[in-house]
């Protein structure tokens, strides 16, 4: 489509976003899971639920013969909110146009888990899938927004803690910066349609609960060291609060020798690659993403 189209979408979006001081979290993730049970999810799966390092998951299949590997699935919901049903059109999407299975694993959340609860979380269930006979180099991290962060942050842990390395990261407009400190929290506070530098900051403090932001598993944009993390996709729009945290990870990336790839998507709003349908950039850098995927999936 045309910038036009993306401008519709932008003047759309404003149109439904407001400035209510937020309510509870009950309230919050309530009226998260009614937002994203707007995005229709695609048929053509198997979906049933299942337990992953002891905690419940959505595993999702192909209808058909699966291909080769497994991808380990993160929700957004800036570590708040959300579950593997909020990020369901995604995750399915991905299974559809790779072939391979999905699981999405429903971590803990804060406040009432803050961090590194979630982090936790996702090496247990890395671990799990390895200890379940699974080849490391067909599982491949891949998630959006506070889960986009997780798929990067989890790898990093996975990492020190021993654990061998998966085949690829795929991360959708990731936070991955804790310190806030990105130029872009500032060039895009009211560019971004959805997120604003003191919503970020009021939710971040939730997931924090007091902790340091400046160590690598907060901020590994700014701090993390990425040796020896595996192949990583990162895709951004110019209209983020978060584009820099894309960027400054892609270029800690290349420092520490690890294969990036930054997809930088202008006038888009924070995980365009749900408007599947609408924008046609969405389609496309899906289709961008399944690419990468299937290719890395594929040499494990």
């Amino acid at each position: 489509m045309t910038r036009a189209a993306r401008r519709d979408l932008d003047t759309a979006l404003r149109a439904t976003a407001h400035e209510d001081e937020p309510g509870s979290i009950e309230e919050m993730r309530a009226d998260f899971a009614a937002l994203m049970a707007r995005f229709p999810v695609p048929g053509g799966v198997r979906r049933s639920a299942v337990e992953l390092g002891g905690r419940p998951a959505v595993l999702v299949e192909p209808e058909g013969e699966a291909g080769p590997g497994t991808i380990l699935y993160f929700h957004g919901g800036s570590w708040l909110l959300g579950s593997p049903d909020t990020a369901m059109a995604l995750t399915t999407e991905l299974v559809l146009r790779t072939g391979a299975r999905a699981v999405s694993l429903d971590y803990r959340l804060a406040p009432e888990h803050p961090f590194p609860a979630a982090i936790e979380d996702g090496v247990a269930a890395f671990r799990d899938l390895v200890d379940q006979g699974e080849d490391p180099a067909t599982i491949a991290f891949a998630g959006d927004s506070a889960g986009g962060g997780l798929s990067v942050t989890t790898s990093i842990a996975a990492r020190d803690a021993g654990l061998p390395t998966p085949a690829a990261i795929v991360a959708f407009s990731p936070g991955l910066d804790h310190t806030r400190t990105g130029a872009s929290m500032t060039t895009k506070d009211g560019v971004d349609p959805f997120l604003t530098a003191a919503g970020m900051r009021r939710t971040g403090a939730l997931y924090l609960a007091g902790h340091d932001p400046y160590q690598p598993l907060l901020a590994p944009a700014v701090v993390g060291d990425l040796t020896g993390l595996p192949p990583m996709l990162l895709q951004v729009g110019t209209n983020e609060v978060l584009l820099d945290d894309a960027v400054r990870l892609a270029t800690r990336a290349v420092e520490a020798e690890v294969d990036v790839v930054l997809d930088v998507t202008a006038d888009v709003p924070h995980v365009f690659q749900t408007f599947v349908g609408t924008l046609d950039e969405s389609d496309r850098a899906l289709d961008r993403a399944a690419l990468f995927l299937t290719q890395h999936l594929a040499r494990g």
